[in-house]
């Protein structure tokens, strides 16, 4: 079976920082680009950050750019979003997902073009 078992979620001031981690198992990591989207009660679920496994490649939605960081580490077959300098805003549930090719591709913003989905954890930020 394939699971991506998302971490690391918690409460944490603003200004503050979290790391979040998936693991992944039942898949050639490999062979997947892997994103960290969040939703809140009432709105779509967004794209936060994408990363390759082709090439290194990684995307970040405007909002976050400069305070989030995603990594990846195939052997360990894990994917980290690093999350500094957190807002409010940042609340949250944080889902990692799995789109089976190696390079990010037009779709990534897309939700429903992932394949395999963690269970997402909540990051709460307060004031």
């Amino acid at each position: 079976d394939v699971q991506l078992q998302a971490s690391g979620g918690g409460l944490v001031q603003a200004g503050g920082s979290l790391r979040l981690s998936c693991a992944a198992s039942g898949i050639t990591f490999d062979d997947y680009a892997i994103g960290w989207f969040r939703q809140v009660p009432g709105k779509e679920r967004e794209v936060v950050a994408c990363s390759s496994s082709s090439d290194g490649t990684t995307y970040y939605t405007d909002s976050v750019k400069g305070r989030f960081t995603i990594s990846r580490n195939n052997v360990k077959n894990s994917v980290y979003l690093q999350m500094n300098s957190l807002k409010p805003e940042d609340t949250a549930i944080y889902y990692c997902a799995a789109q089976s090719r190696p390079y990010i591709s037009g779709t990534y913003r897309d939700p429903s073009k992932y394949d395999y989905w963690g269970q997402g954890t909540q990051v709460t930020v307060s004031s």
